[in-house]
């Protein structure tokens, strides 16, 4: 047993106890793939998405110098066909590149060294585990050699942090090249895989760096936050997953569900970040836990790079709208950006946005991203047009709910003469545009419909206030070349806030028109 080499199962035992949510029904379908053209696998997740767990997992199950069963036999993974036949029989290579990354930094070393790093400390672990080498090899010789002999197991590559190299060295091309190298000579090189790869299982933040328009590493099937492949209950917790720790521990499902669902995957529907939702079930709070745990601090500097008008897209992202991305020209690195998709693709990767397989598009997932969002953009360096965009929608915000109609109505004529409003402001449609943006705070404290079902017609907008809030409900009507006054009545006339008859006594009911012959608008609350 060794720290890289054969490193055993006591690291997944720790993780293993009663908390624990069976995922290893993964090992399955890596079951299927070992020995196989589709042997080689690498997974790209945001951060605290579970993917040391996987690796932990995998190395305990596949690793032949220690015995699992007691950790597996009652997991979901036992009542597979090939759960027997593969556990405890393979070599197992598990890596954490993260930590030769920050071993090379804290002494002050070139990242081009990481691959020797890697070679030295295999050979040298090879050795401590009772494998002898002749003269003369390198460590590809030496790992053909163990697997060659007559009782040999062929070795399972287990990479964590795989991309922590591209990501930190991402001004360095040298040592990219160096390190994607070490890579191409297991991965790639057709005389040692698969004589000696039996499969292999590499994690990161991003998918595998491109070279020009293909992936530099071309042998891996790649599951990724844009196409999850096989692999998609394995993103992070499912909703059945949620509930059932929410029943178990007597945690309010509904109030989770607002904070931290929005991952949407077509094949498993919602998905969940494991990290948040352990942290909040066990303190009893639900709170942003992202900032605590991820390297946010770059997310001001991709939306003060303009591109394509990004600021205004950003805007509209927070406001609640989906957004369509072409995801197809990101290099998956941190440094090839030229255009906005470009940076909008990132932000999918590390997790801030939520991308819709089928559609297209992308928007902010929930109430704790939401967060991170608006407290970088009222950071210092950050454009300070989205400092006085915030600020200002949380007075108008204010003053709805304190029935200011003459403030409000200043507010949306401020807001009609920026760069978020509509280029063409001519119908009803561009009105209910510049409300979105005028109302950004919104977003996380309510939940906002448009077109609502109420009475007997179709509300223009409704806000609802998110769970716990004590925020009142708000029915906003809108009118073009009418009055603010006729809004109220329609409002009322039609019923549209039976539908929030749970607010009773605290509903604002808000009516705007926009007079195209004094170029105003007007605005009238009332208490229903």
């Amino acid at each position: 047993m060794g720290v890289y080499v054969n490193p055993g199962n006591l690291a997944f035992s720790r993780i293993a106890g009663k908390n624990y949510v069976d995922k290893t029904n993964l090992i399955r379908i890596m079951n299927e793939k070992v020995g196989s053209d589709e042997a080689l696998v690498c997974i790209s997740r945001p951060r605290r998405f579970g993917k040391s767990y996987a690796a932990k997992m995998l190395t305990a199950y596949y690793d032949c110098s220690c015995d699992s069963h007691k950790l597996f036999d009652d997991k979901i993974i036992a009542e597979s066909d090939s759960y027997g036949e593969f556990l405890n029989k393979f070599n197992v290579i598990c890596l954490d590149i993260s930590g030769f990354v920050s071993e090379i930094k804290k002494h002050g070393g070139s990242l081009k060294s990481v691959p020797v790093r890697i070679e030295q400390a295999l050979f040298k672990d090879l050795l401590e585990c009772g494998f002898i080498p002749e003269n003369g090899d390198t460590l590809n010789d030496f790992l053909i050699r163990i697997v060659s002999r007559s009782d040999g197991l062929p070795f399972i590559f287990i990479i964590d942090e795989w991309d922590a190299v591209i990501r930190e060295a991402n001004d360095d091309k040298d040592a990219q090249t160096a390190y994607l190298n070490l890579l191409r000579g297991w991965f790639k090189n057709t005389n040692f895989t698969p004589k000696v790869v039996a499969a292999a299982y590499m994690t990161g933040i991003l998918p595998i760096k491109k070279d020009g328009s293909q992936s530099a590493i071309s042998e891996f099937d790649e599951s990724s936050m844009l196409d999850t492949l096989e692999f998609a209950e394995f993103v992070g917790f499912t909703e059945a997953e949620v509930e059932e720790r929410c029943r178990e521990g007597k945690n309010d499902f509904e109030e989770i569900k607002s904070w931290y669902d929005g991952y949407v995957i077509p094949a498993v529907g919602s998905v969940y970040n494991p990290y948040s939702v352990m942290k909040a079930l066990k303190s009893g709070r639900c709170q942003s836990y992202w900032r605590k745990t991820s390297a946010a601090e770059s997310l001001k500097n991709y939306i003060n790079m303009d591109f394509e008008g990004l600021q205004e897209t950003v805007a509209r992202l927070i406001a609640g709208d989906r957004i369509t991305v072409n995801v197809d020209t990101f290099q998956n690195d941190f440094e090839s950006f030229e255009s906005a998709d470009d940076v909008l693709t990132l932000l999918i990767h590390l997790g801030y946005l939520t991308y819709h397989e089928t559609e297209k598009t992308v928007w902010i997932p929930n109430e704790e991203v939401r967060i991170e969002f608006k407290q970088f953009l009222t950071q210092r360096n950050v454009n300070s047009g989205w400092i006085a965009l915030i600020k200002r929608s949380q007075k108008l915000l204010e003053d709805t709910i304190a029935g200011r109609c003459d403030a409000v109505a200043a507010a949306m004529e401020e807001i009609r003469g920026e760069q978020y409003a509509p280029q063409f402001y001519n119908n009803e449609q561009s009105l209910r545009a510049i409300i979105k943006y005028a109302y950004l705070v919104a977003a996380g404290q309510y939940i906002r419909i448009e077109e609502m079902p109420g009475g007997k017609g179709i509300a223009d907008m409704a806000f609802i206030p998110a769970s716990l809030s004590r925020l009142p409900a708000m029915v906003v009507e809108l009118k073009w070349n009418k009055t603010a006054g006729g809004a109220i009545s329609q409002i009322k006339e039609k019923k549209y806030d039976a539908i929030l008859k749970p607010y009773k006594g605290n509903i604002i009911l808000a009516g705007i028109n926009y007079d195209e012959k004094t170029g105003k608008h007007s605005c009238r609350i009332e208490k229903a």
